[in-house]
């Protein structure tokens, strides 16, 4: 259990972050789950226009006189890190100061000792995440490996759709390479199926259109080329039409 302060703060009282544990610098993940935490967070960063928070291991304080949860990875819309990150009540993600709860709260199995869909489940609910998603690419919790759960009232409902529509944004299964690394990830999706490109992944496709063009323009020339030589033979100057 945490100890917490209250400080007044005008109308209302809010916990004082002096208080509070904003890391504990634990490690805890393996290299699967580290890897898959960077694949989903730096996709939003890379393509995401809109003003929003997405972070891995971040701790999140819900309520009064309970510790953090630190989920794998969230997404908060419309809300940003402070420019002062440093002080202490910018450290972690405080419901209170960001005034909101994360839209998407997921978490990656690992093992049988996470209870992601015991008491984990129940603490987003109970903060009011609109989305709790489990990946469980190993299947440790049973046969599905995507679990989504859907906010509605009071409760989550487990749902067959993995298009979130709160966030405009999906979820899907996909088999490439990340990091040098052959497999099947999940990762964030537009509704027509398109996943979100990684930093890497839009250089990539830069670079390819950029080499199409150059075809495309090396051919064009050579075609130019061919079409003045069969001019010059029927005795036309080209550079004359």
């Amino acid at each position: 259990m945490v100890e917490q302060l209250l400080i007044n703060n005008d109308d209302y009282y809010v916990p004082d972050a002096n208080q509070l544990v904003t890391e504990d610098d634990t490690p805890v993940d393996n290299f699967a789950s580290a890897k898959q935490q960077r694949l989903l967070v730096s996709s939003l960063y890379s393509s995401l226009q809109q003003t929003f928070l997405a972070e891995a291991n971040v701790g999140i304080y819900y309520t009064d006189l309970q510790p953090p949860i630190v989920p794998d990875v969230f997404l908060s819309l419309d809300v940003q890190v402070p420019e002062n990150w440093c002080e202490k009540q910018n450290r972690c993600y405080m419901v209170w100061r960001f005034g909101k709860p994360p839209e998407v709260v997921l978490e990656i199995v690992s093992n049988k000792e996470g209870d992601e869909l015991g008491k984990k489940l129940q603490i987003y609910e109970h903060m009011r995440a609109s989305y709790y998603i489990v990946y469980d690419p190993n299947q440790q919790l049973g046969e599905k490996v995507l679990h989504v759960y859907e906010l509605r009232g009071r409760r989550y409902f487990e749902s067959q759709e993995t298009w979130l529509e709160q966030v405009g944004l999906g979820v899907t299964l996909w088999e490439g390479e990340f990091e040098s690394r052959h497999d099947t990830w999940l990762r964030w999706c537009y509704q027509d199926g398109t996943v979100l490109s990684t930093g890497d992944e839009r250089a990539s496709q830069a670079e390819q259109r950029a080499s199409q063009s150059e075809q495309r323009a090396s051919q064009a020339e050579q075609r130019a080329q061919i079409l003045a030589e069969r001019l010059r033979a029927m005795g036309i100057d080209p550079d004359t039409i």
